[in-house]
């Protein structure tokens, strides 16, 4: 065996190792590519099931909210419904009041009748106060009923 031979066997070698450190290579970079891809894959389903979560509760406060100013225009508009109830209501005292003192005014002034009856079987009793504004004139009659023989 020469020096050619052995160099010949030298590189043939270098050139295997070399071979097969790249082979080794990337067998472990094809192994690395395939962990990050089932990383980011995981990471990926990760971030939607955080996603989904957060609009559970996105939805869950504005449901909320929503139901908090519900309540809070219904209660404003009982709370109106019960001041207008309530003024009507003066309105409508304010408005007997006027019309008992408008009554009492007109009866003065143009008059009024005021009276009783007694009926009994044979006869019909009456009693008439008639009043013309300053007048007055008291009515006393006793109608008895004819009796049929």
């Amino acid at each position: 065996m020469g020096i050619t031979e052995k160099k010949c066997i030298k590189t043939k070698k270098t050139n295997t190792i070399k071979i097969q450190a790249w082979w080794r290579g990337a067998l472990v970079r094809r192994t690395l590519l395939h962990a990050a891809l089932r990383a980011c894959i995981i990471q990926w389903w990760w971030k939607q099931k955080l996603a989904e979560l957060l609009e559970k509760r996105r939805r869950a406060a504005l449901q909320q909210d929503m139901r908090q100013n519900w309540a809070v225009v219904k209660l404003q508009s009982y709370v109106r419904m019960w001041r207008i109830r309530l003024r009507y209501c003066r309105l409508l005292n304010a408005v007997r009041i006027i019309q008992v003192y408008w009554r009492w005014y007109t009866c003065q002034n143009r008059g009024f009748f005021q009276g009783s009856y007694e009926l009994t079987a044979s006869r019909l009793g009456l009693e008439l106060e008639i009043s013309l504004g300053s007048k007055i004139c008291q009515i006393t009659d006793c109608i008895p009923y004819p009796i049929k023989n």
